[in-house]
């Protein structure tokens, strides 16, 4: 009885020298010139403008300064946890704080919502003209936040605005409205980028889904209510934090409205008066006031999302 070539190759003995060398695996290393020339760039980058600026900030808020008499040179020295325990005692900081605060808590409920409602109108097949829509809700974006500020300063001005009938006779621009026509700019410019990432996570729903709820004899609100909103979750807590985070940054804004109002002074949110501190100068103070916002900041967006995580698995 002949052997087959299935025998034969396993009855052969294994390949010795040059062809054992031949069909020897190769070995799955990393390159490590690509690594670095597609990682390096990025690394450095990172390193120079993100990681330097935040441990020099941590080490000046580190710092004291002295002088030797009334009218000495100043210097830096090393002084501990003093400048935080400044900080902690400073009611102007925190004043500013917690004006950003009262503004998030009503501007950003306002502004994602209207992003949401804008997102679910483009997703609508009754919506007509949906690129005219899309790129109309999108717009104010693309024009930068002081021109913005601006564009909207001159509105509200009772001398400059053409809607006089309305700022006659609600001063926009006092210490009572100021914040809230502040919020009315944020919102503007902002409403369209946080639409684009929710109508984004709408356009990734499988049609599958909206298929079998019509089968079912669901409307459009009805699709709405119960599949679109809750499949977007994920992308209202993305914009929920990056509000968080921007109104605590929130400078563009205010800054440019003290050229329209005195109610907006140099203090008026957090970091306007970290600024203004460096400007006295007082450095290491406003050192540590912007490492405290950022941590402030780091435990609101991470409480936030425990809570939003915490509710989404019950």
């Amino acid at each position: 009885m002949s052997s087959t070539p299935v025998a034969t190759a396993a009855l052969a003995p294994p390949p010795t020298g040059s062809a054992a060398r031949r069909r020897k695996p190769r070995s799955r290393t990393a390159p490590v010139g690509a690594l670095l020339v597609f990682v390096g760039p990025f690394a450095a980058l990172f390193i120079l403008f993100y990681l330097v600026p935040i441990c020099y900030a941590i080490w000046k808020s580190l710092q004291v300064v002295e002088r030797e008499g009334t009218f000495g040179q100043a210097t830096e020295v090393f002084g501990g946890l003093t400048q935080y325990a400044r900080v902690f005692e400073n009611e102007v900081f925190w004043q500013s704080v917690g004006r950003v605060l009262l503004f998030g808590v009503v501007q950003v409920p306002v502004m994602l919502g209207l992003a949401l409602l804008f997102a679910l109108l483009l997703d609508s097949p009754l919506l007509k003209g949906k690129r005219f829509f899309r790129l109309a809700f999108f717009v104010p974006y693309a024009v930068p936040g002081v021109i913005a500020a601006i564009m909207w300063g001159f509105l509200y001005s009772p001398r400059l605005s053409p809607f006089t009938a309305l700022t006659s006779q609600v001063d926009l621009l006092s210490a009572d409205f100021v914040l809230w026509s502040i919020a009315n700019v944020v919102t503007w410019v902002f409403v369209g980028y946080n639409m684009l990432i929710i109508y984004s996570t709408l356009l990734s729903i499988p049609t599958d889904i909206y298929e079998a709820a019509r089968l079912d004899g669901a409307g459009q609100l009805r699709m709405a209510w119960s599949i679109k909103i809750p499949l977007v979750r994920p992308s209202l807590v993305l914009t929920s934090v990056l509000s968080i985070i921007g109104t605590l940054q929130l400078l563009a804004e205010p800054q440019t409205f003290r050229a329209f109002s005195s109610a907006v002074t140099s203090t008026y949110t957090p970091n306007m008066t970290i600024y203004a501190t460096s400007s006295v100068p007082n450095v290491p103070l406003a050192a540590a006031m912007s490492v405290v916002l950022a941590l402030a900041t780091f435990i609101l967006s991470f409480t936030f999302l425990r809570l939003t995580r915490r509710k989404a698995a019950s």
